[in-house]
């Protein structure tokens, strides 16, 4: 017996506006940014709007990589709201990881950013997005962040 061949399936697309950088500072780990997250949309299967509350908890690490963590919500067309947890690693070229830092643009193949999209809502309808694993590829712009979420078959 063999274990099932892993496959995706992309599913639906979340475009999260992103406000001002907050810099903590050098914590010992690296540099603690918070990047607060103040609306956007979904599109795809599910379509909805990226609620205007939650951050982007990132730390940035002395070779650039960056491990992030985003908590937020949205809410679908039909009313369900969908809390979001969001684990990943954004990792590239020092000098073009520095341009995106200043909101310049970057071609988005040229980074590797990579999330773990994990969702919680009490919707019947949605209950699927918690019986799951999905996986993102995104790409950073200066106002916001695109992920395309696809499902782990």
């Amino acid at each position: 017996m063999t274990t099932p061949t892993l496959e995706t399936k992309y599913v639906f697309t979340i475009t999260a506006r992103i406000g001002d950088v907050v810099t903590a500072g050098e914590t010992g780990i690296g540099v603690r940014r918070i990047i607060p997250i103040i609306g956007g949309e979904v599109t795809g299967a599910i379509s909805g709007k990226v609620l205007p509350f939650g951050a982007d908890f990132q730390i940035i690490r002395p070779n650039e990589l960056i491990d992030l963590e985003a908590k937020y919500a949205f809410e679908t067309d039909d009313g369900a709201i969908v809390y979001v947890e969001n684990k990943g690693m954004r990792f590239g070229p020092v000098e073009l990881l520095q341009k995106l830092k200043r909101g310049e643009p970057v071609d988005p193949k040229l980074i590797y950013f990579r999330t773990v999209p994990k969702f919680e809502t009490g919707h019947e309808k949605y209950r699927w997005l918690m019986e799951h694993v999905f996986v993102g590829s995104a790409a950073r712009h200066a106002d916001r962040v695109v992920i395309d979420v696809h499902q782990v078959m």
